[in-house]
């Protein structure tokens, strides 16, 4: 299975129209999003495209394919739009053996971690920073932010195939990391 990851859309319907395009050209299985779907929070520009209700019809008609966990900045009223689950904290998945943690980062983090092995990872978006660390005994990974991308990272998503992670450049999908469990 392949999966495609991502995370801190934060309303951007032209950066949600080129997240669903490279979900097509990486004939990705599901999504995986990591939260902070809708809004663009109080600390953050509005970005580029900025139409939630735009966003609320491009994911709705996906929702087949759609994991999602809930970022620091849905609410409740977002589970009355979207029609896929918005509000766990975080979801399990496993690859080659590897237990993953996903969650968008505000609640579990490197200051805050999950209770996970060596090997194990850690996914979470929040930060708008693509990572990739094992310095605390597990795999801290990002995908970075498809919408307001900070320390002049680019706009960016992961791929999960075969125990192989790949961060990729939003516009063109060209890989710039990798990672092998």
């Amino acid at each position: 299975m392949k999966w495609l990851i991502a995370s801190d859309l934060h309303g951007s319907a032209s950066c949600c129209e080129k997240l669903l395009a490279a979900y097509r050209r990486e004939q990705a299985d599901k999504l995986l999003l990591l939260g902070d779907l809708l809004y663009h929070g109080p600390r953050n520009d509005l970005p580029e495209g900025y139409a939630p209700k735009q966003v609320i019809s491009l994911l709705n008609a996906e929702k087949a394919h759609i994991f999602c966990v809930r970022g620091n900045c849905e609410a409740e009223v977002d589970q009355m739009v979207l029609e896929f689950p918005v509000l766990a904290e975080y979801c399990l998945l496993e690859a080659e053996g590897h237990l993953i943690f996903a969650t968008h980062g505000h609640h579990y983090n490197l200051q805050s971690p999950p209770l996970l092995k060596p090997g194990d990872v850690l996914l979470h978006g929040h930060t708008h920073i693509p990572a990739k660390d094992s310095s605390a005994g597990f795999w801290y990974l990002n995908p970075g932010s498809v919408s307001l991308p900070k320390e002049a990272t680019p706009k960016s998503y992961m791929t999960l195939e075969n125990g192989v992670f790949r961060w990729k450049i939003l516009e063109d999908g060209k890989e710039y990391d990798s990672l092998s469990l």
